[in-house]
């Protein structure tokens, strides 16, 4: 009904609208053709200011019972004739309107001109009635009508649509509901006809017999959800306790590196503790102590000094095997000499727990390995041996060819011998195998520093141990048919001979030592007090280095890196682009060893880089370098 009725109302609009349109345009035609007829008529009379007879043809309207009004108007606008029906409520303007169609109350209004030979002599205006109001009402009457008829009729297919459609489609719904609420699927909606509603009544059973098949089957994968879950579950736990264990494993690895700073801290601390006391001892000018007993405190200190500087070596050298960033130099290396030094080292350590050490001569087998590193790992090796080794046993240290291309360098000992879950976890870091509260130090990363440096030489590292006997360590090497490279220990010797006088003739040099710590200054000025042909200028920070070196323009700049102010790396910079300086060879004197800061030091224009703590000679050879070709610039 309302489909109905909506139907309706836009096509009686669309009707209605049509209607009045054609009437208003169709009546403002007629009034215009009346219009120009009037003004035709009465231009002569109007060209001859004839009113009587513009009168006479006004009256004429009268048989236009619909005109209610109508004036002749001159040129200048004022009104010429006019005329009005009879009983009609219609006042006409004194002056000419605005020419053109417009509403005058409830009716129509046209003003035209009036023309004679190309010229306008004055205007004529009709005012008639406009029944459009008139016209909508009844339409409305008609549209009300027409509508109440339709909606009567409307209803009657309604009723006729509600048995055959609507009940059928609500007796659907109701299985549907009931189904949703329900959760049975099983429910079928009866068919009434044989029409559209059936076959829709026959769809929607045959989607309830889907639905019931794919609800079994859910239901059948539920259960074998459930069973996965439970599986998942299991391993689940499985998983959470695997967790649980690296957790714990990680725990314990945590606890022995804190256990490893601590026992770095005594190893850093025991040397220390040794240059500290004797400096101390020094320092208190001991009024009977003899030279000798001086020379002695003097040799504990180097001692202690050269083994911390070791112990920070060993540090450094671990901290960039971690990083994969360490250097090693793979060349014929002579196994003899390696064991020989070893052994040198070695038997202090050995004889002190009362170890009998035996090195067995190699018969001149040759290594590809880096020197260096080899004699850490051997070194490291034989000190376990001993350290945990029983009371009066020994340690034997072999070396053979294993097979084709290959070395093999074992160490025995006597020892309590390894057990095999402790063999499984010998080269974890940090791991000391239960000896922690043992008498031994031991930081518990040698032998994994040992393992990693092995490989990096492309060898290999294992070991057999029985309880109770003992254990051998081997590393396997690559042979070298090659001759070893020879290699021989630094030796200073005496520093005296270092010392020298001015050349005849010349000037001492002059040496500028940029330097903030007053104990490095204080060492340097020592060191070349003995030489005669230098004057030593020093300055306290790199801005004033800088001010010094333009004011003396010295020979030689010694300049360290990390001072207050001014770092040496942007003092020498700032001298390298000043002409009066850019000269001079500026030699670094820095405690930054690492190979990349040296590397990047010499590429920004150092003349020599030397690095903390000092060796002397290698000092004086460098000064003396820089001193040769500053005369030479010369």
């Amino acid at each position: 009904m309302l489909t109905a009725l909506v139907a309706l109302l836009v096509a009686l609009g669309a009707m209605v609208a049509y209607d009045l349109k054609s009437y208003h345009e169709g009546w403002v035609a007629d009034l215009k053709a009346q219009a120009e007829l009037l003004g035709h008529s009465t231009a002569p009379a109007l060209e001859f200011d004839d009113v009587k007879v513009a009168s006479e043809n006004l009256a004429l309207l009268r048989l236009q019972p619909r005109v209610r009004a109508a004036a002749i108007y001159g040129a200048q606008g004022e009104r010429f004739a006019s005329y009005t029906a009879a009983g009609a409520d219609a006042p006409l303007p004194a002056h000419a309107e605005k020419q053109g169609v417009h509403r005058a109350d409830r009716d129509i209004a046209v003003a035209l001109p009036i023309v004679q030979d190309g010229r306008a002599i004055g205007s004529v205006y009709l005012r008639a009635e406009y029944a459009l109001h008139d016209r909508v009402l009844t339409y409305l009457g008609i549209a009300a009508v027409v509508a109440l008829a339709a909606l009567g009729i409307a209803f009657l297919f309604s009723m006729r649509l509600q048995r055959a459609v609507v009940q059928p489609i609500l007796a659907i719904s109701d299985v549907a509901r009931d189904v949703m609420q329900r959760q049975d699927y099983s429910r079928r909606a009866a068919k009434m006809t044989d029409d559209e509603v059936g076959v829709l009544a026959d769809s929607f059973n045959g989607m309830l017999g889907e639905i019931e098949k794919h609800a079994q089957e859910v239901m059948r994968l539920n259960e074998q959800l459930e069973a996965r879950v439970h599986e998942r579950t299991a391993q689940l736990e499985t998983s959470n306790e695997d967790l649980r264990l690296a957790t714990a494993v990680a725990e314990k690895a945590n606890r022995a590196k804190s256990e490893f700073l601590s026992s770095m801290s005594h190893e850093l601390r025991t040397p220390l503790n040794a240059i500290i006391g004797f400096g101390q001892l020094l320092g208190t000018n001991i009024a009977d102590a003899k030279p000798e007993r001086r020379q002695e405190f003097v040799d504990h200190i180097v001692g202690a000094g050269k083994h911390l500087l070791t112990l920070i070596n060993e540090i450094l050298n671990l901290a960039r095997i971690e990083s994969g960033h360490v250097e090693l130099s793979v060349e014929p290396v002579p196994l003899d000499d390696v064991l020989s030094e070893c052994r040198k080292m070695i038997e202090p350590m050995a004889s002190q727990r009362a170890i009998a050490t035996q090195f067995v001569n190699s018969s001149g087998c040759v290594a590809l390995a880096d020197r260096m590193r080899l004699k850490q790992v051997v070194l490291n090796l034989v000190s376990n041996a001993i350290k945990y080794n029983r009371p009066g046993g020994s340690v034997r240290v072999d070396c053979d060819r294993f097979n084709a291309g290959h070395v093999r360098i074992s160490v025995k000992d006597t020892g309590a011998g390894l057990q095999p879950e402790q063999v499984e976890a010998l080269f974890q870091p940090f791991n000391r195998l239960g000896q922690e509260g043992g008498p031994e130090q031991g930081t518990g990363i040698g032998l994994v520093v040992t393992q990693r440096l092995v490989e990096l030489m492309g060898g290999q590292i294992g070991v057999h141990s029985v309880p109770g006997e003992g254990s051998v360590f081997w590393v396997d090497l690559r042979a070298s048919e090659l001759p070893a490279v020879p290699h021989a220990e630094t030796d200073w010797g005496d520093l005296a001979s270092l010392t020298a006088a001015p050349r005849e003739g010349e000037a001492p040099a002059t040496v500028l030592y940029v330097e903030d710590n007053p104990a490095s200054r204080q060492l340097v000025e020592e060191l070349l007090a003995a030489r005669g042909d230098i004057r030593l200028l020093t300055a306290p920070d790199g801005q004033r280095g800088v001010e010094m070196a333009r004011q003396y323009v010295p020979d030689v700049i010694l300049m360290d890196n990390n001072m207050p102010r001014m770092t040496g790396r942007e003092a020498q910079s700032i001298l390298h682009m000043d002409p009066r300086t850019a000269h001079i060879p500026i030699i670094a004197l820095t405690a930054n060893a690492m190979p990349d800061a040296a590397v990047a030091g010499l590429a920004a224009g150092f003349f020599r880089y030397l690095t903390k703590p000092l060796e002397p000679r290698r000092l004086l050879e460098a000064l003396d370098s820089a001193l040769a070709t500053a005369r030479a610039r010369r």
